[in-house]
């Protein structure tokens, strides 16, 4: 266990005493850190979640297995999934889908497998895992989610998945104690920056009992924060002035490449 993990523990532990008195179970939360500042050299961290679960008199009987999923979304935007097809030799695009604001990150981790935490209906109605979590797609003139199995969903969760942005870990969550878990939340190189919502809900048999939710931020700082002010606030300005360092550029490189 890392310094940093440790003295997040203990914090998590005093704020256990020191709270008021739970009615039946209750969730304490805490992440490693609340604010990620991005850099030129950023190549992707590791957060910690440590948690612990608050018991009292009207509590499920002492020994009942518990199982946690945590689920971190990402700030949310439209995406669009292509379909193509090869066509006298050439890759074409012949349909699309647009999805409506889905998260840009999704990370699910529980303590093991969502099938054998809770049941079909109660994974939908939670939202626990990949399957059953909700996509919206535009469908024609409506919104509205799909199956797990619906091939434009399909493909957009497996693009995603390769590049480290959705994920379902089902072994990630481990309990230090009965009542006391934590996990890690890999955010790779090519997280967006915004707001990240941590959703952590308390199973108990099959049933759900409670939850709690947390937050961090992702920000950029630096040249990069400039950059990326100037493209939101100037965006004509900026505009001109990524044209006219392309056309130096080239202009350069002309000059340094002339054969004469």
């Amino acid at each position: 266990m890392t310094v940093r993990a440790f003295v997040f523990l203990s914090m998590l532990l005093l704020s256990l005493g020191a709270g008021e008195t739970a009615r039946a179970e209750n969730l304490i939360v805490s992440v490693s850190n609340h604010r990620i500042t991005v850099t030129p050299n950023y190549s992707g961290e590791e957060l910690v979640l440590f948690g612990s679960i608050e018991r009292d008199s009207k509590s499920k009987p002492p020994g009942t297995a518990y199982d946690i999923v945590v689920t971190v979304s990402g700030p949310r935007a439209d995406m669009v999934t292509r379909r193509k097809e090869r066509k006298l030799g050439i890759w074409v695009n012949v349909d699309s889908r647009e999805f409506i604001q889905v998260p840009s990150y999704l990370g699910i981790f529980s303590n093991r497998p969502i099938d054998d935490i809770a049941a079909p209906d109660v994974q939908r109605r939670q939202q626990i895992g990949l399957a059953s979590f909700s996509l919206p797609q535009r469908m024609g003139p409506d919104i509205a989610n799909t199956v797990a199995s619906d091939p434009f969903r399909t493909a957009f969760v497996r693009l995603r998945i390769e590049h480290g942005l959705y994920r379902e870990q089902t072994s990630a969550l481990t309990f230090l104690t009965p009542t006391l878990f934590r996990t890690g939340i890999p955010l790779p190189a090519e997280v967006t920056t915004g707001t990240y919502a941590i959703d952590i809900k308390l199973f108990a048999n099959g049933a759900f009992v409670t939850k709690t939710e947390t937050a961090f931020e992702i920000v950029k700082v630096g040249f990069e924060q400039f950059v990326a002010n100037s493209a939101r606030q100037h965006g004509l300005l900026y505009g001109l002035a990524t044209a006219m360092m392309a056309i130096m550029t080239g202009w350069l490189a002309s000059i340094i490449f002339r054969r004469d």
